[in-house]
Protein backbone atom coordinates (compact mmCIF):
# COMPACT_ATOMS: atom_id res chain seq x y z
CA UNK A 1 0.00 0.00 0.00
CA UNK A 2 1.53 3.25 -0.82
CA UNK A 3 2.87 5.93 2.07
CA UNK A 4 1.74 8.75 0.75
CA UNK A 5 0.54 11.59 3.05
CA UNK A 6 -3.17 10.89 3.42
CA UNK A 7 -3.43 7.56 2.75
CA UNK A 8 -5.44 5.35 4.94
CA UNK A 9 -4.20 2.33 6.33
CA UNK A 10 -5.87 -0.75 6.28
CA UNK A 11 -9.09 -1.08 8.30
CA UNK A 12 -8.18 -2.69 11.53
CA UNK A 13 -12.43 -4.18 10.48
CA UNK A 14 -14.08 -4.01 7.51
CA UNK A 15 -17.96 -5.87 7.91
CA UNK A 16 -19.86 -3.99 10.87
CA UNK A 17 -23.18 -3.96 11.87
CA UNK A 18 -25.94 -0.83 11.71
CA UNK A 19 -28.55 -1.00 14.31
CA UNK A 20 -30.77 -1.93 11.62
CA UNK A 21 -29.55 -4.94 10.16
CA UNK A 22 -27.75 -5.91 13.27
CA UNK A 23 -31.37 -6.69 14.48
CA UNK A 24 -31.77 -9.72 11.86
CA UNK A 25 -28.15 -10.54 12.27
CA UNK A 26 -26.96 -8.77 8.52
CA UNK A 27 -23.36 -7.59 8.40
CA UNK A 28 -22.18 -5.36 6.33
CA UNK A 29 -19.90 -3.62 4.18
CA UNK A 30 -20.02 0.42 3.33
CA UNK A 31 -18.06 3.19 1.61
CA UNK A 32 -19.06 6.77 1.50
CA UNK A 33 -22.27 7.53 -0.76
CA UNK A 34 -22.03 9.11 -4.17
CA UNK A 35 -19.73 12.18 -4.99
CA UNK A 36 -17.12 13.35 -2.02
CA UNK A 37 -13.36 14.74 -1.32
CA UNK A 38 -10.85 13.03 0.60
CA UNK A 39 -9.15 15.74 2.96
CA UNK A 40 -6.24 15.36 0.61
CA UNK A 41 -8.56 16.68 -1.71
CA UNK A 42 -8.80 14.00 -4.01
CA UNK A 43 -12.48 13.26 -5.24
CA UNK A 44 -14.33 10.37 -5.63
CA UNK A 45 -18.24 9.23 -6.89
CA UNK A 46 -18.77 5.65 -5.51
CA UNK A 47 -22.38 5.92 -7.47
CA UNK A 48 -21.81 6.89 -10.89
CA UNK A 49 -25.71 5.98 -12.13
CA UNK A 50 -27.41 8.14 -9.23
CA UNK A 51 -30.31 9.93 -9.94
CA UNK A 52 -32.02 11.86 -8.16
CA UNK A 53 -31.79 9.18 -5.27
CA UNK A 54 -28.50 11.29 -4.69
CA UNK A 55 -30.77 14.26 -3.53
CA UNK A 56 -32.85 12.32 -0.97
CA UNK A 57 -29.89 9.58 0.25
CA UNK A 58 -29.97 8.43 3.89
CA UNK A 59 -26.80 8.00 3.79
CA UNK A 60 -25.49 11.84 3.16
CA UNK A 61 -27.12 12.48 6.05
CA UNK A 62 -27.73 11.76 9.87
CA UNK A 63 -25.39 9.57 11.55
CA UNK A 64 -23.73 8.98 8.51
CA UNK A 65 -22.26 12.44 8.56
CA UNK A 66 -20.53 12.32 11.76
CA UNK A 67 -17.13 12.76 11.75
CA UNK A 68 -16.39 9.27 13.17
CA UNK A 69 -18.96 7.15 10.61
CA UNK A 70 -17.87 9.28 7.61
CA UNK A 71 -13.80 8.55 8.52
CA UNK A 72 -14.76 5.00 9.04
CA UNK A 73 -16.64 4.90 5.18
CA UNK A 74 -13.97 6.73 3.20
CA UNK A 75 -10.83 4.64 4.90
CA UNK A 76 -12.81 1.76 3.36
CA UNK A 77 -12.73 3.43 0.64
CA UNK A 78 -9.45 4.35 0.42
CA UNK A 79 -8.61 0.88 0.88
CA UNK A 80 -10.17 -0.58 -1.88
CA UNK A 81 -8.52 2.14 -4.36
CA UNK A 82 -5.10 2.38 -3.14
CA UNK A 83 -4.65 -1.08 -2.23
CA UNK A 84 -7.38 -3.15 -4.71
CA UNK A 85 -5.46 -6.50 -4.69
CA UNK A 86 -5.01 -6.11 -0.31
CA UNK A 87 -8.57 -5.28 -0.27
CA UNK A 88 -9.77 -8.52 -2.20
CA UNK A 89 -7.27 -10.58 -0.20
CA UNK A 90 -8.12 -8.58 3.41
CA UNK A 91 -12.04 -9.47 2.47
CA UNK A 92 -11.76 -12.96 1.87
CA UNK A 93 -9.50 -13.44 5.37
CA UNK A 94 -11.80 -11.57 7.22
CA UNK A 95 -15.14 -13.68 5.95
CA UNK A 96 -13.41 -16.94 6.61
CA UNK A 97 -13.88 -16.37 10.46
CA UNK A 98 -16.66 -18.65 12.21
CA UNK A 99 -19.04 -15.83 12.93
CA UNK A 100 -20.11 -14.93 9.26
CA UNK A 101 -20.74 -18.37 8.43
CA UNK A 102 -24.44 -19.09 6.95
CA UNK A 103 -24.77 -15.37 7.64
CA UNK A 104 -26.44 -12.65 4.97
CA UNK A 105 -23.88 -9.24 4.05
CA UNK A 106 -25.30 -6.71 2.60
CA UNK A 107 -22.59 -5.38 0.20
CA UNK A 108 -22.75 -1.55 0.70
CA UNK A 109 -25.05 0.11 3.17
CA UNK A 110 -24.10 3.17 1.18
CA UNK A 111 -22.09 3.41 -2.44
CA UNK A 112 -22.60 1.55 -4.96
CA UNK A 113 -20.52 -1.20 -7.53
CA UNK A 114 -18.86 1.85 -9.28
CA UNK A 115 -16.17 0.09 -11.31
CA UNK A 116 -15.70 -2.87 -13.38
CA UNK A 117 -12.85 -3.86 -11.38
CA UNK A 118 -14.39 -3.48 -8.27
CA UNK A 119 -17.19 -5.10 -9.18
CA UNK A 120 -15.44 -8.17 -10.14
CA UNK A 121 -13.67 -8.48 -7.22
CA UNK A 122 -16.43 -9.03 -5.39
CA UNK A 123 -17.67 -11.67 -7.26
CA UNK A 124 -14.49 -13.49 -6.71
CA UNK A 125 -15.21 -12.50 -3.19
CA UNK A 126 -18.47 -14.48 -3.17
CA UNK A 127 -17.22 -17.40 -4.73
CA UNK A 128 -14.41 -17.53 -2.61
CA UNK A 129 -16.82 -17.71 0.84
CA UNK A 130 -19.71 -20.35 -0.15
CA UNK A 131 -20.76 -20.24 3.47
CA UNK A 132 -21.77 -16.83 3.23
CA UNK A 133 -24.43 -15.21 1.41
CA UNK A 134 -24.45 -11.85 -0.03
CA UNK A 135 -27.23 -9.35 -1.19
CA UNK A 136 -27.23 -5.81 -2.74
CA UNK A 137 -28.87 -3.02 -4.45
CA UNK A 138 -27.50 -1.52 -7.25
CA UNK A 139 -28.25 1.39 -10.02
CA UNK A 140 -25.26 -0.78 -11.99
CA UNK A 141 -27.47 -1.90 -14.42
CA UNK A 142 -25.41 -2.02 -17.59
CA UNK A 143 -22.30 -3.16 -15.07
CA UNK A 144 -24.47 -5.98 -14.14
CA UNK A 145 -25.38 -7.19 -17.33
CA UNK A 146 -21.89 -6.95 -18.44
CA UNK A 147 -20.49 -8.77 -15.64
CA UNK A 148 -22.45 -10.39 -13.48
CA UNK A 149 -25.73 -11.48 -14.76
CA UNK A 150 -24.05 -14.12 -17.71
CA UNK A 151 -22.57 -16.42 -14.20
CA UNK A 152 -23.81 -15.13 -11.25
CA UNK A 153 -22.08 -16.00 -7.66
CA UNK A 154 -24.62 -18.88 -6.37
CA UNK A 155 -24.55 -16.79 -3.01
CA UNK A 156 -25.67 -13.85 -4.12
CA UNK A 157 -28.94 -11.65 -4.59
CA UNK A 158 -29.64 -8.27 -6.17
CA UNK A 159 -32.33 -5.77 -6.71
CA UNK A 160 -31.73 -2.71 -9.16
CA UNK A 161 -33.39 0.24 -7.12
CA UNK A 162 -34.96 2.94 -8.73
CA UNK A 163 -34.22 6.27 -9.10
CA UNK A 164 -31.14 5.80 -11.56
CA UNK A 165 -30.08 7.48 -14.56
CA UNK A 166 -30.18 3.71 -16.31
CA UNK A 167 -33.99 3.67 -15.06
CA UNK A 168 -35.01 3.85 -18.11
CA UNK A 169 -33.65 0.32 -19.65
CA UNK A 170 -34.96 -1.62 -16.51
CA UNK A 171 -37.01 -4.31 -17.95
CA UNK A 172 -40.35 -5.26 -15.08
CA UNK A 173 -40.55 -8.79 -16.90
CA UNK A 174 -37.00 -9.57 -15.97
CA UNK A 175 -35.08 -7.60 -14.01
CA UNK A 176 -36.10 -7.74 -10.11
CA UNK A 177 -36.48 -4.02 -8.99
CA UNK A 178 -36.86 -1.74 -5.37
CA UNK A 179 -38.99 1.34 -5.80
CA UNK A 180 -38.97 3.78 -2.90
CA UNK A 181 -42.41 5.32 -1.90
CA UNK A 182 -43.42 8.28 0.44
CA UNK A 183 -45.07 5.75 3.13
CA UNK A 184 -46.51 1.94 3.59
CA UNK A 185 -49.60 3.11 2.50
CA UNK A 186 -48.54 3.88 -0.86
CA UNK A 187 -46.55 1.03 -1.23
CA UNK A 188 -49.83 -1.38 -0.60
CA UNK A 189 -52.19 0.98 -2.92
CA UNK A 190 -49.58 0.28 -5.51
CA UNK A 191 -49.47 -3.54 -5.13
CA UNK A 192 -45.92 -3.72 -4.28
CA UNK A 193 -44.59 -5.65 -1.44
CA UNK A 194 -42.67 -3.88 1.42
CA UNK A 195 -39.45 -4.83 2.87
CA UNK A 196 -40.40 -3.55 6.28
CA UNK A 197 -39.26 -5.57 9.22
CA UNK A 198 -36.45 -6.96 7.21
CA UNK A 199 -34.08 -5.80 4.76
CA UNK A 200 -33.12 -9.18 3.21
CA UNK A 201 -36.93 -8.96 1.49
CA UNK A 202 -35.50 -6.99 -1.30
CA UNK A 203 -34.03 -9.97 -2.84
CA UNK A 204 -36.22 -12.96 -1.31
CA UNK A 205 -39.65 -11.72 -0.39
CA UNK A 206 -41.94 -11.17 -3.59
CA UNK A 207 -41.09 -8.94 -6.18
CA UNK A 208 -41.66 -5.97 -6.75
CA UNK A 209 -40.35 -4.27 -3.57
CA UNK A 210 -41.37 -1.48 -1.98
CA UNK A 211 -39.43 0.75 0.85
CA UNK A 212 -40.81 3.41 2.61
CA UNK A 213 -38.51 6.70 2.47
CA UNK A 214 -36.57 8.51 5.00
CA UNK A 215 -38.71 10.32 7.41
CA UNK A 216 -36.52 13.33 6.98
CA UNK A 217 -38.77 16.76 6.64
CA UNK A 218 -36.90 18.05 4.05
CA UNK A 219 -36.37 14.77 2.42
CA UNK A 220 -39.99 14.49 2.31
CA UNK A 221 -41.01 17.85 1.02
CA UNK A 222 -38.55 17.19 -1.86
CA UNK A 223 -39.86 13.31 -2.56
CA UNK A 224 -43.30 15.73 -2.68
CA UNK A 225 -45.64 12.84 -2.77
CA UNK A 226 -43.67 10.98 -5.50
CA UNK A 227 -41.54 7.49 -5.55
CA UNK A 228 -38.33 7.60 -6.74
CA UNK A 229 -39.34 6.32 -10.19
CA UNK A 230 -41.59 8.95 -11.03
CA UNK A 231 -39.35 11.82 -9.56
CA UNK A 232 -36.84 10.39 -11.97
CA UNK A 233 -39.08 9.97 -14.96
CA UNK A 234 -40.16 13.48 -14.48
CA UNK A 235 -36.34 14.45 -14.52
CA UNK A 236 -35.61 12.84 -17.34
CA UNK A 237 -38.07 14.63 -19.19
CA UNK A 238 -37.12 17.85 -18.08
CA UNK A 239 -33.71 17.57 -19.14
CA UNK A 240 -34.52 16.05 -23.06
CA UNK A 241 -37.07 19.13 -23.01
CA UNK A 242 -34.97 21.20 -21.81
CA UNK A 243 -31.79 19.34 -23.90
CA UNK A 244 -34.67 19.89 -27.15
CA UNK A 245 -34.84 23.61 -27.06
CA UNK A 246 -31.52 24.25 -26.80
CA UNK A 247 -30.61 21.93 -29.92
CA UNK A 248 -33.74 24.27 -31.62
CA UNK A 249 -31.81 27.07 -30.61
CA UNK A 250 -28.75 26.41 -32.14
Amino acid sequence: MSDEPGRAQRPARLLTQNSQLKEIGVWNWTIPAWAGRFDDGTTYNTCPSAGICSKVCYARSGAYLWPQVRGKHQANLRFVLDDPDGFEEAMIAELGARRFHGKWIRVHDAGDFFSDDYTLRWMRIMRARPDSHFYAYTKELDRFRRLVSPDPPPNFLWTFSLGGTQDADLDPETDRMADVFPSEEAIAAAGWHSQLGDDRLAVLGEAPVGMSANRIPKFLNLLDGRRFSEWQAQENERRAAKKKRKTGSE
